[in-house]
């Protein structure tokens, strides 16, 4: 049975993007790299909203990574192998293999899908995985923290939020970068 995940890079304040929506400090070394590899092995389908779609969606033809060897080329193997389904109401097509478009999210439909899969779902984006954990139906959060404040920008959690969780593992880096793997508390 699958389960419906959110993993999320962050910054130790929060943030996916800083004030000027930028995320350059998040940009993973070789060793955060291959370990953020072995988490999205598990996943067979991605659930993104326009913006995250439009960011990752450079995977597909990465310049120099196609053919080539290592963690980048690694990670680009999953996220192509992978369907991916965008939720948006504006944007008009979708432009890469194994994707899908819908206009509107249902998170108790993607739970139930999830579960009725052999492999993960990955909810991504701050907006989406929102709607998700509102409505209680993430399995497992796995949140990526960068030794960087960046003082504001775009959350990685939804305002007046309150879930409990339970610690599942962590998992300390040389750069300072720690990943928390926490499970639904239910």
């Amino acid at each position: 049975m699958g389960r419906l995940v959110y993993t999320v890079l962050a910054s130790l304040d929060g943030f996916v993007a800083d004030a000027a929506g930028r995320f350059d400090w998040a940009e993973p070394g070789e060793d955060v790299h291959r370990a953020v590899n072995e988490l999205e092995s598990s996943v067979g389908t991605y659930l993104y909203g326009r913006r995250l779609y439009e960011v990752m969606a450079a995977w597909q033809d990465v310049p120099g990574v196609a053919l080539g060897e290592g963690v980048e080329a690694a990670y680009a193997d999953i996220w192509r192998s992978a369907d991916k389904v965008v939720h948006s109401t504006t944007l008009q097509a979708v432009t890469t293999p194994r994707t899908r478009l819908e206009r509107t999210f249902d998170p108790l439909a993607a739970r139930a899908a999830a579960h009725g899969r052999a492999r993960d779902t990955s909810v991504g984006g701050p907006t989406l995985a929102a709607a998700a954990l509102r409505a209680g139906v993430v399995d497992d959060v796995h949140l990526v923290v960068f030794p960087v404040l960046v003082g504001g920008g775009t959350s990685c959690w939804p305002s007046g939020l309150r879930r409990d969780l339970r610690l599942a593992a962590e998992h300390r880096f040389a750069d300072g970068t720690v990943h928390l793997h926490y499970t639904a508390a239910r």
